[in-house]
């Protein structure tokens, strides 16, 4: 064993996918994987910089590692992802603590980079072609950092949609599929390893193949996907309006172990500020896929994410935008305030909304959609629904669970009673008793032999 190391993941899951991949490209150069960062000879952290609220998250984890050089064994201090990536040039000048850098794509460096510094090797960049092939076998190394039973597989990198208020083609590079035989094989050693529950990211998911195979092929990968044993479900995360096609729904419509839920960011819902956005979307077009997906699955649940305050926002876009959520009913939405981000069009555009706008702006989104998300919940009461088992509440005996239409750590929950043990990854179908504005309670019936 070459040492031991200590990982902190910061941001979005696919940020996540990342990390776990560098674990295992540590693993394989003889580290061993610790939690206790007092005790760890190299931390690595992996950075987030999206908007302001990410970047000071990151640097404040930073300092905070940082702080087990004195206080712990640490000997290295290893900076990876965006804001890595972002801020490459001046890094060792502000952050003389750390000790090497890594950019969003050169993670595969991460052994050797570790090795060096345990060698003595300090102060050194590891940065790559942000636009180079995503390498296919790594995913296979992956040492999962969620729950054993659910595991996010990203099936691309980079985005080409270059909305105004977003770094992240800078940072991440343009639109690089994975190849949809490393995909499969990655999955089934997932499903190998206990995972039953798929949730595929990417920064675009909807649009995955169109590099490779001259047109968006995520329809055939959900096919390829279901086929592999011990997968039960599979769900679908940030598909753009614009790009997502009539074949990906269709196949959600008719695939049993597809989820009936998707994540669809449209940003907004007024057609002048979607354009300074630069989005490729209209109101129009977003209630029409908004329509068809419900059409095809009347019992699908559609998350979204929308931003408030984007620049010349007046107050009649805005209640626009009011307007196209008391209609579309999502029935998860969350909003954040525009974030002014340094290198993006929207940070140069007049008319910036004040903070004060931005903020009461989001808590009357916020308010319409708590309102619209408890009587949506209202609607499940007497229902008998498939759970996925995920934990317990020792103290009250009450077991946390989640039916197909919530996303692992982002949407609500189902607690559940039951008379029999019931145990994380368990498949069980439950009664619904009870809503409230974003969870619901129930009482398990019997176990899903089926689903296991």
């Amino acid at each position: 064993m070459k040492g031991t190391v200590a990982f902190t993941s910061l941001g979005c899951d696919k940020n996540r996918v990342d990390s776990e991949v560098m674990l295992g490209l540590l693993a394989k150069n003889g580290f061993q994987a610790i939690a206790e960062e007092a005790e760890a000879d190299i931390i690595v952290v992996n950075t987030c910089c999206f908007i302001k609220d990410a970047l000071e998250e990151s640097i404040e984890t930073i300092l905070e590692m940082a702080k087990f050089k004195k206080t712990g064994k640490c000997k290295g201090l290893i900076v990876a992802g965006c804001l890595a990536q972002r801020y490459e040039k001046e890094f060792f000048d502000e952050l003389p603590e750390v000790d090497a850098v890594i950019g969003t794509a050169a993670y595969e460096s991460v052994g050797e980079v570790a090795a060096d510094i345990l060698r003595g090797k300090m102060g050194e960049k590891y940065l790559e072609d942000i636009d180079r092939p995503m390498a296919d076998a790594n995913g296979k190394l992956r040492l999962l950092s969620t729950a054993p039973y659910f595991a996010y597989l990203k099936i691309s990198e980079g985005c080409d949609n270059h909305c105004t208020y977003c770094i992240i083609p800078k940072l991440r590079g343009k639109h690089r599929s994975r190849t949809m035989e490393s995909l499969v094989e990655e999955a089934e050693a997932l499903a190998q390893s206990g995972v039953k529950e798929l949730v595929i990211v990417a920064q675009d998911t909807s649009i995955y193949g169109r590099d490779l195979y001259g047109e968006p092929k995520l329809h055939i990968l959900l096919e390829k996907l279901s086929e592999i044993g011990g997968i039960a479900w599979i769900r679908l995360l940030y598909c753009y309006p614009e790009t997502l096609t009539g074949e990906t729904i269709a196949v959600m419509a008719q695939n049993e172990k597809i989820c009936h839920y998707i994540d669809m960011p449209i940003q907004h819902g007024n057609d002048g500020v979607l354009k300074r956005m630069g989005r490729k979307s209209n109101q129009a077009l977003i209630k029409e896929k908004v329509g068809a997906l419900r059409k095809a699955m009347p019992d699908i649940a559609i998350r979204t994410t929308l931003i408030v305050g984007f620049p010349g926002e007046t107050e009649e876009e805005f209640q626009d935008l009011v307007g196209f959520v008391e209609e579309l009913r999502f029935d998860r939405l969350g909003v954040f305030a525009y974030s002014q981000e340094d290198g993006t069009p929207a940070a140069a555009m007049e008319n910036q909304v004040k903070d004060e706008v931005k903020e009461a702006r989001k808590d009357t989104i916020m308010d319409i959609q708590k309102n619209i998300s408890a009587a949506l919940c209202e609607k499940e009461v007497g229902k008998t629904v498939k759970v996925l088992v995920e934990g317990k509440l020792p103290e009250e005996s009450i077991y946390c669970a989640r039916t197909q239409r919530e996303a692992p750590e982002i949407d609500g929950l189902v607690f559940l009673t039951s008379e029999e043990e019931l145990y994380s990854g368990d498949f069980v179908m439950a009664k619904i008793r009870e809503a409230g504005d974003y969870d619901l309670m129930g009482d398990v019936i019997y176990a899903d032999e089926s689903a296991e």
